[in-house]
């Protein structure tokens, strides 16, 4: 069975056309016209578990609409989708305790607590039990060399700061699919590199696949 399976997934939305002037404006109140707009049109593709896959393309390809139907966030219009073996849009509790969705312009943490409180929540959230908590969270502070920060609220730190702690929230759980979307944006080069180094190290060594 292959870890993610996409075949000609498509989604459509019906988005309303404004007309022009005051009269436009009017017409529009009363008797909206609509027309399609085409975010994703036939992707279908296979990643095997443990796989690495970069997802890449222009500005309005669809990339963030196709990982938000892979992780259950949107319905796709057509074309069908599998992850692990689950169908992403039905959201199980099963199929949510093995993936994460990491999105580089999405703030997941609070705002105003430390990291540490955070991922506290995590830990909550996905009953996962303290001592193994504790040996994870541990290991990725040592492994983004966050030891110094984690006590610090989340509005304190740097983007790049920000954005390490967004991924070691993530990962707590230690899902086995990883859909990112853009986590260096807004990156200096040596923060996208030392994240990337990080991603590939969890990749290997808890045999996670990546898109």
């Amino acid at each position: 069975m292959h870890t993610i399976l996409a075949q000609n997934l498509r989604k459509v939305y019906s988005v309303q056309k404004k007309r022009t002037g005051l009269s436009g404006s009017i017409k529009d109140l009363f008797s909206p016209i609509h027309e399609e707009k085409v975010a994703v049109k036939d992707v279908s593709f296979v990643i095997d578990e443990g796989e690495l896959v970069g997802f890449i393309g222009p500005n309005g390809a669809g990339k963030t609409t196709t990982l938000k139907m892979l992780s259950g966030l949107l319905y796709p219009t057509a074309g069908a989708a599998t992850v692990l073996g689950y169908v992403p849009h039905k959201r199980e509790k099963a199929y949510l305790r093995q993936m994460t969705l990491v999105m580089g312009n999405r703030n997941q943490l609070s705002w105003d607590l430390p990291a540490i409180d955070s991922f506290e929540l995590q830990r909550a959230i996905y009953s996962i039990p303290v001592s193994e908590f504790k040996k994870t969270r541990d290991d990725f502070i040592d492994l983004l060399e966050l030891k110094d920060l984690v006590n610090k609220p989340i509005r304190n730190l740097s983007l790049g700061e920000r954005m390490k702690m967004e991924i070691v929230g993530a990962l707590l759980h230690r899902p086995k699919v990883l859909f990112l979307d853009e986590p260096t944006i807004g990156l200096d080069v040596t923060m996208q590199r030392r994240i990337r180094t990080f991603i590939k190290e969890y990749n290997q060594r808890w045999g996670a696949t990546v898109l």
